[in-house]
């Protein structure tokens, strides 16, 4: 094995990419029992973190889920002892969401199995002992930051809706959860969003579910918990509901400036549902799946959570994790594939225009090099100008400083140059530029308008005699092909096909944008500024390559567009992945003029004419 192979495989061998702050592993661990979800944070008057958490000795649904809570000092990097707010002796208590009232009072919202049900009606035995998401809506407060609850807790009622009455208890037992955090609007009320339960058992352990919230006019000011007034939305008997499928659950909420409300949900359709309410929540937009812009392309989701956070800026985040689509929706879907492949995270920037929510293209957040490990239930933290971002994987729970160039970046789409940094070389058809050195991650960025999209054309091309390097190509599907080969293996993954935003297309002038990111071994196209998500026919559009190929450092020097028919303008070779940001503002600087082949190397000091 050569140096430089040993290098590159040892180097993607460490655990977190050495000093990649998106990798899970790289957070700071928040204490837990054993099994860890749904860690939330607010930032008590004394200048620490609180954060609440559902834990237990065992896993998820297991007898003793109970919640907690903790505090920090050093902005999430270490935690005190975890202080009960439910016992686990106790009957299941779970899914604490926190909110912080003017006063400093801090509220905690959970669903708690009052009568201490051992079993329930479902159509599956083991599903049907899980007793941690029926009861009554329960909640504590804590006036010394934390640090103690009220022995006390008390009972939100809640209004049975018609998919309580037709549940298998016909509403004498109601089924529900929460995920999140309550909302301060600007109207001086509190609202939290959470999902009612009808159908319970396989598949998916919840069957049917509707989204419906919890606003409270009073809790901001009054100081009795026993006159605490709150109404169940929206009015009438059904909830948010999705346009197809039985399940619309974990609804979430934003306030827009106009206080208009932001909902977004989950569902098992391969999208997220988003809805907008005008009046404080009584009646909502939709059923609708949630799209980029208004009337736009539907945002690709499976069944997990999916987060909206509001920022002092004024702007939002979305996490999701841009897969599904109808592609998705098979047998296997719908038996429980719904909840996999939560990893990696990624989110989308928001940015208010006309009463409505704008979203960038996608970024991956964070991810685990194990693919199979699902990251999920986020919290975004704002401390101070800083940002932070809490998760779990069930078992694991962490927090994570957030780089703030990730989210400039995802909060102005506008940019219109061309990124410079990590940029190798950049060089016209007919020039051979000397390729660098790579060590995991590189990007490749052109122009070019093809006469027609037959198989084979060859826009880039790094191999060495034995074939190890970087080959580009037009594919059989009238796409594009990347392939990485280190001389033994070799992976590759094409671009979107179709005739949606995004695709191919001859005789126009198109950026093409490909990205490998070494960290989470993903690849991904952004075609004229957009990425490619899979479109109607496939369930994903970016792809992994295996840990297990080395190196595909290849020939010397590089070909530019040796075999196409047509033109390629300004091929760009980046040493790093680029943002989906930074591709779009590539786009959107627009077509360069290159009259002649030509390498710029990256001072721009240096141009060779072949």
């Amino acid at each position: 094995m050569s140096v430089l192979r040993l290098l590159f495989t040892l180097s993607l061998a460490l655990p977190a990419c050495c000093s990649d702050w998106r990798n899970i592993r790289l957070g700071s661990v928040i204490p837990d029992e054993s099994y860890a979800d749904q860690p939330y944070v607010v930032l008590t008057n004394d200048g620490n973190w609180l954060c609440v958490l559902t834990t237990g000795k065992g896993v998820e649904g297991q007898p003793g889920q109970h919640i907690v809570s903790m505090i920090s000092k050093d902005k999430g990097r270490t935690w005190s002892p975890s202080v009960d707010i439910e016992p686990a002796a106790g009957p299941e208590a779970s899914w604490v969401m926190p909110l912080k009232v003017p006063s400093g009072r801090v509220y905690v919202f959970y669903t708690y199995n009052k009568d201490n049900l051992r079993q329930v009606t479902g159509n599956n035995p083991r599903i049907a002992r899980r007793v941690d998401t029926l009861g009554v809506y329960a909640f504590k407060y804590s006036d010394d930051n934390g640090r103690t609850w009220s022995p006390r807790r008390y009972e939100i009622p809640m209004r049975r809706m018609r998919i309580d009455r037709e549940n298998y208890y016909h509403g004498e037992v109601m089924f529900f959860w929460g995920v999140g955090k309550p909302i301060i609007t600007s109207r001086n009320y509190a609202i939290f969003g959470f999902a009612k339960v009808g159908r319970w058992g396989d598949p998916g352990a919840m069957i049917e579910s509707q989204g419906c919230f919890l606003r409270s006019d009073n809790i901001l000011t009054e100081r009795d918990p026993e006159k605490i007034r709150f109404t169940l939305l929206p009015d009438g008997d059904q909830g948010l509901r999705a346009p197809h499928g039985p399940v619309s659950d974990e609804a979430n909420l934003a306030e827009l400036s106009d206080g208009t409300l932001y909902a977004t949900y989950r569902t098992i359709d391969g999208y997220n549902c988003q809805a907008y309410s005008h009046d404080g929540g009584h009646h909502w937009t939709g059923p609708e799946y949630a799209t980029y812009s208004p009337g736009g392309r539907r945002i690709k989701h499976p069944r997990a959570a999916n987060f909206v956070r509001k920022f002092s800026n004024g702007k939002f985040l979305l996490w999701f994790h841009n897969q599904g689509g109808d592609a998705a929706i098979t047998p296997e879907w719908t038996s429980g594939a719904y909840y996999r492949n939560r990893n990696p995270g990624w989110i989308l920037g928001g940015v208010e225009r006309n009463g409505k929510i704008y979203w960038s293209q996608p970024e991956i957040l964070l991810y685990d090099e194990d693919p199979n490990i699902r990251i999920s239930y986020p919290d975004f933290i704002e401390d101070h100008g800083r940002f932070f971002i809490t998760e779990t994987q069930k078992e694991v729970a962490r927090t994570h400083e957030i780089d703030k160039s990730l989210l400039d970046a995802v909060w102005n789409t506008s940019t219109r140059s061309v990124t410079r940094a990590g940029l190798a070389f950049e060089a016209a058809p007919g020039a051979n530029p000397k390729m660098p050195v790579l060590a995991g991650s590189f990007s490749i960025d052109f122009w070019m308008n093809l006469k027609e999209l037959t198989a084979g054309q060859i826009l880039f091309d790094s191999r060495d005699a034995q074939g190890k390097g970087i080959l580009v190509t037009t594919a059989d599907r009238f796409n594009l092909r990347i392939t990485l080969n280190d001389g033994k293996e070799q992976a590759s993954w094409d671009s979107d096909y179709g005739t949606q935003e995004g695709t191919l297309r001859t005789g126009a002038w198109q950026h093409i944008a490909i990205i490998v990111d070494g960290g989470p071994r993903i690849i991904s196209y952004v075609i004229d500024g957009q990425f490619n998500d899979g479109g109607p026919v496939r369930q994903f559009g970016w792809g992994r390559f295996p840990a297990t190929l080395g190196d595909f450092n290849g020939a010397a020097s590089a070909q530019i567009a040796p075999r196409i028919t047509g033109e390629l303008r300004s091929l760009r070779f980046y040493t790093r992945y680029l943002l989906t940001a930074e591709a779009v503002g590539n786009y959107q600087a627009g077509l360069p003029r290159m009259t002649a082949s030509r390498i710029s190397h990256p001072a721009g000091t240096k141009t060779v004419e072949p």
